[in-house]
């Protein structure tokens, strides 16, 4: 009875400096923006809680998840979505750690937004960044052919719009049941002309052609925009064809696409092209006649203020969808995946999100957009002078949205530190008396 009592008494002791040290360590690791400070200082409360009896403290690190609102849609027979890649709680906290999350993220006292039949969407202001709500944020999805996107922020800036070229053969070796602008073999276009057949008729020749001009084949252009993401912090974001057809492998998430859309609307050649509701492809004689093609986006002639963005479908990845509008001085870009044209079409879902975005104050925010080469794919700490200057860069205010690698060095260094006297304790604490 009596070494019961120590026992208990030892484990009640350890508890005390394990909540001790371990609070203020999640705390910080939550300040510092990074999920992997965060998943690091849980994992090893969650070991010596485990060792003091209390187990299942460090579950509370991360908060539950809310479930979205979601309507009911089309049950339509469609195959199933391949299982996603392993989910790393770092890149998922990019642009801030309420966005690591499966379900719904609001700013406080806001009302919910409205239902629709999307798995996962986004809302972010194109301006400044910030992101205003959203529903499963960093979850994979397929993209379809909202994944054009990325193809323009790729090359968009790289090629001259008025040069001619030719396409090849190659160029149109593509599955019977993709969308087509409408290409030849042989045919002669300037490039301006490819573009808006990408954005308005989703070609997926178009994306051939321009794929290939842009990196010397389609391979090494899908390559380029699988480096594009990167520099833009999209990782959920994978490309395996430059049109976003289904390939193995192939993801991007609701925060991904935000991103991209962004970079695609600060460049006004693209904002011209998104915007353009009908252009004509040239005629190529003798065979070919010139013909009128029109801008899929229905949200340029139904919504105002609308800027334009892109559609896609396909079989595996339902309907995807970017928009972008201004109203009232605000530039709002909404982003969806996994959505089911019925009861209403995605550029319908993506209007309601927008609506209801509008109506939210103008400081409204969840997280933020991260600028081109801010995010690294992995925490890279860089070691200070001493311990002293760490904790003084955790309690300096950040500048701006940036990555501070210091901060988690800094929750690093006192994890270890107070981790290494509980782990002292313990032995102390067990150490037989003489």
């Amino acid at each position: 009875m009596a070494s019961t009592r120590m026992n208990r008494g030892r484990r009640a002791a350890l508890a005390v400096v394990t909540a001790a040290v371990a609070t203020p360590l999640l705390a910080m690791s939550a300040a510092t923006g990074t999920a992997a400070a965060a998943a690091t200082t849980a994992a090893a409360t969650a070991e010596v809680a485990e060792a003091a009896g209390t187990a299942g403290e460090a579950g509370e690190a991360r908060a539950a998840v809310i479930s979205c609102p979601r309507m009911t849609g089309a049950t339509v027979p469609h195959p199933p979505k391949p299982s996603p890649p392993h989910a790393n709680h770092y890149q998922r906290a990019i642009g801030g750690s309420r966005l690591d999350t499966a379900g719904l993220v609001l700013p406080a006292g806001v009302a919910r937004p409205p239902a629709i039949t999307a798995t996962s969407w986004l809302v972010a202001d194109l301006s400044t960044g910030e992101v205003l709500a959203g529903c499963g944020p960093h979850e994979y999805s397929p993209p379809a052919s909202v994944q054009k996107l990325l193809l323009a922020a790729t090359y968009l800036a790289k090629l001259d719009p008025h040069r001619v070229v030719t396409v090849t053969p190659g160029d149109l070796d593509i599955p019977a049941d993709s969308s087509m602008v409408g290409l030849v073999p042989g045919g002669r276009y300037r490039i301006e002309t490819l573009w808006l057949g990408l954005l308005l008729q989703s070609g997926n020749d178009a994306a051939n052609v321009l794929a290939r001009l842009g990196g010397g084949s389609v391979a090494d252009g899908v390559r380029a925009m699988n480096s594009e993401a990167a520099w833009l912090g999209a990782y959920q974001t994978h490309a395996v064809t430059p049109s976003g057809y289904d390939g193995a492998g192939q993801f991007t998430s609701a925060y991904d696409l935000a991103l991209i859309a962004r970079a695609c609307f600060a460049d006004e050649a693209f904002r011209r092209y998104a915007a353009t509701r009908s252009a004509f492809m040239p005629a190529q004689p003798p065979k070919h006649k010139r013909f009128e093609i029109q801008n899929q986006n229905q949200l340029l002639y139904d919504y105002p203020g609308a800027l334009g963005g892109k559609t896609g479908f396909t079989d595996l990845a339902r309907h995807t969808y970017v928009g972008a509008a201004q109203r009232g001085g605000r530039r709002l870009v909404v982003t969806l995946l996994g959505a089911e044209s019925w009861p209403q079409a995605g550029w319908q879902q993506g209007a309601a999100l927008l609506d209801w975005a509008f109506g939210l104050p103008t400081k409204a925010s969840v997280g933020h957009l991260v600028n081109p080469g801010e995010a690294p794919a992995t925490p890279v700490p860089k070691p200070s002078a001493s311990s002293a200057g760490l904790v003084a860069e955790i309690d300096a205010p950040a500048a701006g949205h940036g990555w501070k690698t210091s901060t988690v060095v800094a929750v690093g260094v006192l994890a270890t530190s107070g981790l290494g006297l509980v782990f002292g304790l313990v032995r102390r604490m067990r150490r037989p008396r003489p």
